[in-house]
């Protein structure tokens, strides 16, 4: 039997968290192999390789090297580069994550090329086509041959824009199946003793959306509102590369460094992140994937957002989109314990990878 070949597309963050599981399950296949192409989209150290190690995955099969640049320049320069790999591989399948740019040039490819792509992570919708990643999901949807899900209403998004039923397999979430699968490293990583917090009684921060980080005026408010909220709930702030540059230049970087109740940290790790984040009390982001973690943890999640591209996690989760000003007092909500944590949605129980695979293996027509 000649093994299929199927390329697993990484890019940023939470696609490594995406395609991790998936890579391991394949792994234990006869059928297929497994073949990861890092675009390089993510070119700091603690935003991609310390996540590979997390993970346990091997050294990318192939790198495109592509850095930053704008959307047209980052898109582009993926699309020419993963061309040569798959005109030269020949991949069976090309499998992309998520909606980064990396993704929709990947997807592309592929579709040009007549390799079938499966979109891992499909029909998610905010509403909201100001958004990069919306326009990414829109059209990597579009063009995709199969579609994996992790929701009822990625389904029902899908089939109102006229998807076929026949390419929607839900399958679940795969943030939860990596949570899981470094469960045991998780708890043991010790990062609340290393900051010296106590378990509930701190809040983590991450934020690095545009919206909320590229206007002095936003990020002034948000500045200010958690340093008024950081004297009641003490907080850990992870500063992507994008929030700490636009900190120095909008001079807000040392007030935040003068706040004794807010630590700042570089990007962290997975593990090293999600053990703080198990053990908070609430968690302030702008992030798509932290939403789903908190909403499987039943933690607080505010996130500062107008509109967000997975509902589920405030119908059923523990997730609230939240305005700037209004920060400190849906904290206040959180410490007097009247913010709802909801329950955790259907298949999001660590086994979207298996049942991926065994989906893909019968599209695959292997027996």
């Amino acid at each position: 039997m000649n093994l299929q070949k199927i390329h697993l597309i990484a890019a940023a963050r939470p696609n490594f968290m995406k395609i991790a599981p998936l890579y391991h399950a394949l792994s234990q296949e006869r059928w297929c192999r497994a073949e990861i192409v890092h675009t390089g989209q993510h070119y700091d150290y603690n935003m991609s390789d310390s996540f590979f190690r997390d993970l346990k995955l091997p050294e990318a099969d192939f790198h495109l090297e592509v850095g930053s640049g704008s959307h047209a320049e980052q898109t582009g320069r993926v699309m020419i580069e993963y061309e040569k790999i798959a005109e030269h591989t020949r991949p069976d399948w090309v499998v992309v994550a998520g909606d980064v740019n990396s993704t929709l040039a990947c997807a592309l490819v592929g579709t040009k090329l007549c390799i079938p792509v499966v979109h891992l992570e499909a029909g998610l919708r905010s509403g909201d086509r100001s958004m990069p990643e919306e326009i990414n999901r829109l059209a990597t949807d579009a063009i995709a041959d199969v579609l994996w899900t992790p929701s009822a209403d990625a389904d029902a998004n899908l089939l109102r824009e006229n998807v076929p039923d026949y390419k929607i397999d839900r399958v679940g979430n795969f943030m939860i199946d990596s949570y899981e699968m470094l469960r045991d490293s998780i708890d043991a990583a010790k990062m609340v003793e290393r900051f010296a917090l106590v378990p509930r009684g701190y809040a983590v921060v991450t934020l690095h959306r545009p919206a909320n980080v590229d206007h002095a005026d936003s990020l002034a408010s948000l500045v200010a509102q958690l340093s008024i909220a950081s004297d009641s709930l003490p907080m850990v702030f992870a500063v992507h590369p994008r929030t700490r540059k636009r900190l120095g230049e909008f001079g807000l970087l040392a007030r935040l460094e003068a706040c004794a109740n807010i630590r700042l940290t570089a990007p962290l790790g997975y593990i090293e992140f999600m053990n703080l984040v198990s053990s908070a009390a609430a968690v302030v982001t702008d992030s798509g994937g932290v939403q789903e973690e908190t909403t499987y943890l039943g933690i607080p999640c505010l996130t500062l957002r107008d509109t967000t591209e997975r509902p589920i996690t405030i119908e059923e989760g523990s997730n609230r989109l939240v305005q700037i000003h209004a920060l400190i007092d849906v904290l206040g909500e959180v410490m007097n314990g009247r913010f709802r944590t909801g329950r955790r949605p259907a298949l999001w129980d660590g086994k979207a990878a298996q049942r991926s695979v065994i989906a893909l293996k019968r599209r695959a027509n292997v027996s």
